[in-house]
């Protein structure tokens, strides 16, 4: 009976929810190597993220 009642109350924020944490791989010019980029980006925003 807890869970239910803490995620009623958590139906009201949705500010955390409203970005997602991406990762691309991407190449790296200098060395060849690969890295990572990370960024935590806004849930609309996730396909232009990875189309550059």
């Amino acid at each position: 009976m807890a869970k239910k009642t803490v995620a009623t109350l958590q139906t009201g924020k949705t500010d955390g929810r409203s970005y997602t944490k991406v990762i691309k791989m991407v190449k790296s010019s200098e060395t060849g190597a690969y890295i990572f980029d990370e960024r935590m980006v806004p849930n609309e925003a996730v396909k232009d993220f990875f189309k550059n």
